[in-house]
């Protein structure tokens, strides 16, 4: 066995970013960045009022009560081709270009106006409620980096910057196949010692949540042939992502159905737990990942092996284990043997704003309503001692902005 962090980095070693392709702004949510975003214009790109009122010279509004003479009106999108001179003012709304010759906005409810004549209380210092040219940004500046994935707030600074087109990552083509006799689809007829196959719709939702594009091959049975004859329609494929028939058991399975295609083994079984029986390899030119049966196997495997294989082939950051905190145990948990442990937890804060993490008393990796139910999974590492309740523990969250999945 190795270790989960060993694994890791030899199947992020073993993909490239994808090559670049060019979309437009419109279908870009979502998306990975392979070139920065440049601005092609300033923001904004003169002076403008960040305020209704009057645009006037700071000088003449220095002591007040005064009164100002009112010399035109300029809303947004339009300019006032004059210039303010002293003692005058030019009503003037957000957005609209600041005059030749004023250097402040004196807002609205600070002043009265006589038709003409505009009374003003309150007076405002040079560059009070004026949005300098550039304030944003200028042309030429990189507003997005490259290996960011667009949002929302990404997808409107690129707009705002006048690109309508994007170069960002191709998304990786991630094939699933299921195997087993025992299991059939959702929907179908079940026989007596048939289940629903649940894995390949979950981890169809982990690869297109991670920004790939999932191919559901079907379902494998337990033979060589028809194992060999689904596989092949992964060729054209990033990675071949396999559920079951890694265990022990099974092994010599997947061998026998693969052999042909010039299977090549990188490593075979993980100390961790959840998910030791994992394997890691090359058929026919193309990556294969072969994940465990159970469905919470499948799961959290895909969160730590698969995930990170998509960032890197997406070129973001986040391409290493999934991120932890700390939190502290709900409860006692045992002494550790020589795997890595998953465990699914509730989590709660305390009123001193404590994170607590209570690991489920039955951890069966079948079960995975429990995995539904979990906030955070905690990681007890190899040979970790028995931990009291208090203890300090990481834990991988499971919930809110930045979870996994």
């Amino acid at each position: 066995m190795i270790a989960v962090a060993d694994a890791v980095a030899r199947i992020v070693a073993a993909f490239s970013p994808l090559p670049a392709e060019t979309v437009p702004l419109a279908a870009a949510h979502g998306r990975v960045l392979a070139a920065d975003v440049v601005a092609r214009v300033t923001q904004p790109p003169f002076a403008v009022s960040a305020m209704d009122g009057y645009a006037a010279r700071a000088a003449d509004v220095a002591a007040v009560p005064t009164t100002l003479r009112q010399i035109g009106s300029v809303p947004a999108g339009a300019r006032f081709e004059g210039t303010v001179g002293p003692g005058e003012t030019v009503r003037i709304f957000t957005g609209a270009p600041v005059p030749e010759g004023a250097d402040t906005i004196v807002i609205q409810e600070n002043v009265s106006a006589d038709g003409a004549a505009i009374d003003v209380r309150e007076g405002a210092p040079a560059g009070r409620y004026i949005r300098p040219a550039g304030l944003d940004f200028r042309a030429g500046e990189v507003g997005v980096p490259a290996g960011r994935r667009l949002d929302a707030r990404a997808i409107g600074l690129a707009a705002a910057m006048n690109q309508p087109w994007l170069s960002v990552r191709r998304k990786p083509r991630i094939a699933l196949l299921a195997t087993g006799d025992e299991i059939v689809m959702p929907g179908e007829p079940l026989g007596e010692s048939q289940i629903v196959s649940s894995n390949t719709h979950a981890l169809r939702a982990v690869a297109e949540g991670c920004g790939a594009d999932a191919i559901d091959l079907g379902i494998a049975r337990d033979d060589t042939e028809s194992l060999a004859r689904l596989a092949a329609g992964a060729r054209g494929a990033d990675l071949l992502v396999t559920t079951g028939g890694a265990s022990v058991g099974e092994h010599d399975l997947i061998r026998d159905a693969l052999k042909n295609e010039g299977l090549a083994l990188d490593f075979w079984r993980i100390a961790m737990r959840p998910g030791k029986p994992l394997m890691f390899g090359t058929v026919g030119g193309t990556r294969l990942l072969g994940l465990p049966g159970n469905p919470v196997s499948s799961l959290v495997c895909a969160l730590v092996f698969l995930r990170p294989a998509i960032a890197r082939m997406l070129g973001t950051d986040d391409d290493a284990l999934p991120a932890t905190q700390r939190a502290s145990l709900g409860a006692d948990v045992a002494a550790n043997d020589e795997r890595q442990d998953y465990l699914r937890a509730a989590l709660r804060r305390d009123g001193d704003g404590t994170l607590v993490a209570t690991p489920f008393p039955k951890q069966d990796s079948s079960m995975l309503s429990l995995l539904v139910k979990a906030q955070c999974l905690v990681v007890r590492p190899p040979h970790a001692p028995a931990a009291p309740q208090g203890a300090a523990v990481d834990i991988i969250s499971l919930e809110g902005a930045g979870a996994p999945f």
